[in-house]
């Protein structure tokens, strides 16, 4: 009999007692936890082993949660890996910078266990990009699309600027990928919502903000000056018109 799939979680927490908690309920729903204390040993691991997600803590030693954060999204193995990141700080500036630091989601201690769970089976749903030779799911539209200096290679998920590789997460490319083949057409937040979190029920408008200011810094020469991913104030955004 094949062995069911079990998702690979690794979390982050120096509290004893909260790691041995999240790996206990994790475990509870067929994951497969690993936990460590330390930001710098956390980023060793994710060098070498390929995770279904990440739930970090903001205040670890070794490395902090945020640079750990964005570490593993300039990296190569785990560069989309769904992260939640765990934080005592309530205050919605310190959420808003976790989430530019390349978190997809937050949770603020204390939290309840049924909120975990429920938020980590959110992220679990979300498509990732397979390991290199699995084969990408494909995504509808053209194979390869030029405009204006930018690059989508569809099949390898490959983007360039100017013949530079810009490398990006998978919600990043999702979303660059369904601006890009409607150029000038203006898609509000909450359809940026529904395609690219596709129902996630602890996603809000503000992610989307995120998501976009993330993804300019990635292909756009000035991210304030954006020439390709234009804001439609008081509606949302869209590609350049070509």
């Amino acid at each position: 009999m094949k062995k069911e799939w079990q998702p690979h979680v690794l979390v982050v927490e120096d509290e004893t007692n909260i790691r041995d908690l999240v790996c206990l309920h994790l475990r509870h729903e067929g994951y497969e936890c690993e936990g460590l204390a330390d930001g710098a040993a956390a980023l060793e691991r994710s060098e070498i082993e390929r995770y279904d997600l990440m739930v970090l803590d903001v205040m670890i030693p070794g490395l902090d949660g945020l640079s750990l954060c964005r570490a593993i999204r300039n990296g190569r193995l785990n560069h989309d890996v769904p992260i939640l990141m765990l934080t005592a700080r309530r205050d919605e500036a310190d959420k808003v910078v976790g989430l530019e630091s390349g978190a997809d989601d937050y949770l603020t201690k204390p939290f309840g266990v049924r909120e975990l769970v429920a938020r980590a089976r959110a992220l679990l749903r979300r498509p990732r990009q397979p390991p290199a030779g699995d084969g990408d799911a494909p995504l509808p539209g053209d194979a390869i699309i030029r405009l204006r200096g930018l690059g989508i290679d569809v099949p390898k998920r490959r983007v360039t600027v100017d013949g530079e590789v810009a490398e990006l997460t998978d919600q990043e490319f999702r979303l660059l990928h369904l601006l890009a083949t409607h150029p000038g057409i203006v898609f509000s937040r909450e359809a940026l919502l529904a395609k690219i979190w596709r129902g996630d029920t602890f996603v809000t408008v503000r992610s989307v903000d995120t998501l976009v200011k993330r993804l300019r810094r990635r292909i756009e020469k000035d991210p304030a000056e954006p020439q390709y991913l234009l804001t439609v104030w008081g509606v949302g955004y869209k590609f350049a018109d070509v």
